[in-house]
């Protein structure tokens, strides 16, 4: 239950392990078993940026809404709507099911110290796709994703939604319905 206000979250492990009463070591491996049963994902950070102040920990993810849901009391679609976990549920929803979809060579997360950050990054055959999720019914462009859409070479980057259209933020930037992006 306690990881759970972890999700879409940077991995504390020393936070974590203080709570339990624990070693870091010892939370460390728990987490390692939960990855490896497939109940969570561990979203490494982007490292090619030497001239920023990079975060070098990883995201964390369940990788079942269902179970993140359970152990957040969250009962019914009526709970979800009400809950400060509402965008956590989203990105992380949204994010397994385009990694589903997309099959990526490799996925990363990128955030900055200062705070530019975007949600994931995926290399596709030699192409860079970023993506931020943003669970609204018109999202926009912010600072940070500006800054970080500047920090790095994309091909092409996205921004994902629950809605079911999609528009051009800019002469770059798209705002996608996520049935669209699963069903490439």
């Amino acid at each position: 239950m306690m990881l759970a206000h972890y999700h879409a979250q940077i991995w504390n492990g020393s936070e974590i392990a203080g709570s339990l009463g624990i070693a870091p070591n010892t939370a460390r491996a728990y987490l390692d078993a939960l990855e490896q049963t497939c109940m969570i994902r561990r979203l490494l950070p982007w490292q090619a940026n030497p001239g920023k102040r990079l975060v070098k920990t990883p995201k964390i993810y369940f990788r079942d809404s269902g179970l993140f849901h359970t152990l957040c009391g969250i009962h019914s679609g009526a709970d979800l709507l009400r809950h400060p976990k509402l965008g956590a549920s989203w990105e992380g929803f949204a994010l397994e099911e385009i990694l589903r979809a997309h099959q990526p060579d490799r996925a990363w997360f990128y955030a900055v110290h200062s705070g530019s950050e975007l949600d994931l990054i995926m290399e596709i055959r030699g192409q860079r796709i970023g993506v931020e999720f943003k669970r609204a019914d018109a999202p926009g462009i912010t600072r940070s994703m500006r800054l970080a859409l500047a920090d790095l070479a994309l091909d092409t980057p996205w921004v994902v939604y629950p809605g079911t259209r999609s528009y051009a933020l800019d002469e770059r930037i798209t705002v996608r319905p996520l049935s669209d992006c699963v069903h490439p």
